[in-house]
């Protein structure tokens, strides 16, 4: 009797593994392309920084960028995104927008600070870990128009983007390390606040605009390619200024500052792969 009984639930055991849907192998190579482009755009960043090579360095975070805004575009346009994608995305920005901008500051600039060097320095990675780390635990976006406090890939490009106009210039690390000091120390705390930044996620490039705006939009890539420092690290000032004046007009009209609600629980218990 026990044994038939035996034999039934194995049977029914059977069967519920059969109906499972089975687990995809391998994983998709063009937005993945992408993504590790993005993170050669990081590494190369840094070896560039210790050969003491700085302006390539810069330019290399700022390739690095490119390439990171492109693979999800690439993978929602090609309907490949995968769990395993958003992971590999995280690692690489941990890279490119964390350590490498960090190390490229110190062995520049903040290594003549001693301690005080390698604390800003410290900080700044440690900042971009819990950034990502946070991003990946979001669970309610109130306003998708905004991003919980200043992007990585924007944070790098302040930094860096410093660094690449004071060696256009002839400037010494050693001349300005207070100055980076502090500019490494604001791009990494203003990661991890809840200070909101526009997002661009309601723009849609596939709409109709007004023929201007295509004009527009040569003038600045003409003006870009004139003074490729001057004008990236202006623009990304200025966006780095710009989430605390939204907070503070936010602020003002009594709307509400927090655009994210986040979680702390561990992935499976969130229903996530």
């Amino acid at each position: 009797m026990h044994d038939g009984e035996q034999v039934s639930r194995d049977d029914e055991s059977l069967k519920q593994l059969q109906t499972l849907p089975k687990r995809r192998k391998g994983i998709y190579i063009l937005p993945n392309l992408f993504t590790l482009a993005a993170l050669f755009g990081g590494f190369y960043a840094i070896v560039m920084a210790m050969n003491g090579r700085f302006e390539m360095a810069a330019i290399g975070v700022f390739c690095a960028m490119v390439l990171d805004s492109l693979d999800g575009r690439v993978a929602r346009m090609t309907n490949t995104q995968s769990a395993f994608g958003e992971q590999m995305d995280s690692l690489s920005d941990m890279v490119s927008f964390g350590a490498a901008p960090a190390l490229i500051s110190y062995i520049w600039a903040l290594k003549g600070l001693g301690r005080w060097g390698w604390f800003a320095a410290f900080v700044y990675c440690a900042c971009a870990a819990l950034r990502l780390a946070r991003f990946n635990v979001n669970t309610a976006v109130v306003d998708k128009r905004y991003f919980q406090g200043l992007p990585s890939p924007a944070a790098a490009a302040i930094v860096t983007g410093f660094l690449w106009i004071a060696t256009e210039a002839g400037i010494k690390g050693s001349d300005v390390a207070w100055p980076m000091f502090a500019l490494v120390l604001y791009s990494g705390l203003t990661m991890v606040t809840n200070v909101p930044f526009y997002s661009f996620k309601d723009v849609h490039f596939k709409q109709s605009v007004p023929f201007i705006v295509t004009v527009v939009i040569a003038l600045v890539i003409a003006i870009i390619a004139l003074e490729p420092a001057i004008v990236l690290s202006a623009l990304f000032v200025i966006y780095g200024i710009s989430g605390y004046v939204i907070f503070a007009w936010r602020k003002a009209k009594g709307i509400q500052t927090s655009v994210i609600s986040t979680s702390t629980d561990e992935p499976d218990e969130r229903g996530m792969h």
